[in-house]
């Protein structure tokens, strides 16, 4: 398993009730392949800059995909623009991998037999040890899940410590874009808003 797919896995288990937005998840992921890299000696960081190692080869097929993209000449890629480069539109590659592994299955409505449905988590090896990490307050697994609202901080509450440096980096630019994306999404409802009032004559 890698810490994108318990991320995910995660946030489908343990709060399945709370709706974490495609763009917030998408950003949490590609920050968790960057953590999983730096556990594996895949890359270091320079600064904020992301330098390819020499690491153990990595097994999982999106993995991969993110090795491949890796900047791999100087000044090499700030983790900020790594994030929203990788993150596009990859929490939906992450769920359409686990479900045509069979983590994920589809409920089948008795109504609509023939129709796929929602997607739920199977019982599943993966699943049990995404739920041992999250039980054992695993740190990196915490700070993601808190950053994208899947686990509530309480005040005055100590966050698990994370491995080292570089993770800390990382995790503080996964809280970084997430807050950049809440403005611009909040920007574009003002303009929305702004664009209706016009056309009602307002």
């Amino acid at each position: 398993m890698t810490t994108p797919r318990d991320l995910l896995i995660t946030a489908m288990d343990v709060a399945p009730g709370h709706l974490v937005e495609q763009g917030e998840m998408s950003l949490a992921l590609a920050g968790a392949e960057l953590i999983d890299f730096l556990a594996a000696g895949v890359v270091t960081l320079d600064d904020d800059r992301i330098v390819p190692g020499q690491g153990a080869a990595v097994t999982d097929r999106l993995l991969e995909q993110a090795e491949a993209a890796l900047a791999r000449e100087a000044p090499y890629e700030a983790v900020s623009d790594w994030l929203w480069r990788r993150g596009r539109e990859l929490a939906p590659a992450y769920l359409a991998a686990l479900e045509t592994e069979g983590v994920l299955t589809r409920e089948r409505s008795h109504w609509k037999p023939f129709q796929g449905g929602q997607r739920v988590l199977a019982d599943s090896p993966d699943r049990r040890l995404a739920k041992d990490r999250w039980e054992s307050n695993e740190p990196v697994l915490v700070a993601l899940a808190t950053a994208v609202g899947i686990r509530d901080q309480e005040e005055g509450e100590d966050a698990p410590g994370v491995p080292d440096e570089a993770v800390e980096t990382v995790l503080a630019a996964v809280n970084d874009a997430l807050i950049e994306l809440e403005g611009v999404k909040q920007r574009r409802a003002i303009e929305q808003a702004a664009f209706d009032n016009i056309w009602r004559g307002q």
